[in-house]
């Protein structure tokens, strides 16, 4: 705040007290009139009264000044000047951090010593880890952890990068970064919408190696079976998903996977190295892997 703007504000308030004061005094007066006296004024079969305000009045108004000009002494409000007491939001609120902060760090500290399946059955670790993944992941994969279009399914034990504690901790921490790429140029639209009928043929065995489907099958093992795996098994390595169930990040219809297939897909998940602790990814990494423990 500028000098000019502090002096303002000071002046501003010390001219608004003083006219306050004056006013309230002018205004008092003793009751010289008998009981029941009137100002003459009639509306609508309505007197008004000359009646002094009462003295209880009078000396709350004043006690409000006395309390007011001693909160501007103590506590910043006449511009620059700080206060008596130096009180800022801003200190207040660092310091309910820090005293918050190192309340939490004993209990994360408590909870580092444990193994996943330790916080599992601890039912105050899996309170905090839920209102953890409510700040942190919810927005992605939902209040419920089933996810949603393009956000895996945390509840259902098929899991593109592996399902362990130590494998959730590291993409909870490093993030993941998915890419397949788009096969429209090497197949041309008939051979995309063959392959999307292979595809969805991988749940069943018998008729994935029907005569039907052998030319996209080669196919298959020719472009795809790297990451997917030759019977689409999926690699976790790679964080390619299996194929061969009915759990569909992206969808499972024709029409999904055709597209699937011809324009590929790319999904990111950040790393949350940098906004939450080593304790609080631990945490997290034992709740979701309860989620698809407790999933039938």
């Amino acid at each position: 705040m500028s000098d000019f703007w502090s002096g303002w504000i000071i002046v501003l308030t010390a001219v608004s007290y003083v006219l306050l004061a004056w006013l309230l005094l002018s205004n008092r007066k003793i009751n010289q009139h008998k009981d029941g006296a009137t100002t003459g004024h009639i509306y609508d079969g309505i007197e008004e009264y000359d009646n002094p305000m009462p003295s209880w009045w009078i000396k709350m108004f004043v006690l409000s000044m006395v309390f007011g000009a001693g909160y501007l002494l103590a506590y910043p409000g006449m511009g620059k000047f700080p206060g008596l007491l130096n009180w800022t939001s801003v200190s207040q609120w660092q310091g309910n951090v820090d005293a918050a902060k190192q309340k939490n760090e004993a209990l994360y500290a408590e909870f580092m010593q444990k193994d996943a399946e330790a916080l599992v059955a601890d039912p105050k670790a899996m309170r905090i880890a839920k209102r953890v993944f409510a700040n942190n992941c919810a927005i992605c994969h939902g209040n419920d952890a089933k996810g949603s279009y393009g956000f895996p399914n945390l509840t259902d034990n098929d899991w593109l990068y592996g399902g362990s504690p130590d494998q959730i901790a590291h993409s909870i921490r490093d993030g993941r970064s998915g890419m397949m790429p788009g096969w429209q140029s090497v197949l041309g639209a008939e051979g995309v919408k063959s392959m999307g009928a292979y595809v969805q043929s991988l749940r069943d065995a018998q008729a994935s190696a029907s005569a039907e489907h052998a030319e996209s099958r080669e196919k298959f093992t020719m472009l795809c079976a790297g990451c997917h795996g030759a019977s689409g098994e999926g690699n976790i390595a790679m964080g390619a998903p299996r194929l061969n169930d009915d759990i569909w990040l992206y969808g499972g219809d024709t029409g999904k996977i055709i597209h699937s297939i011809a324009n590929g897909r790319s999904g990111k998940m950040p790393a949350h190295a940098d906004n939450l602790s080593a304790a609080k990814i631990h945490l997290l990494s034992a709740y979701v892997y309860q989620l698809a423990e407790e999933e039938p």
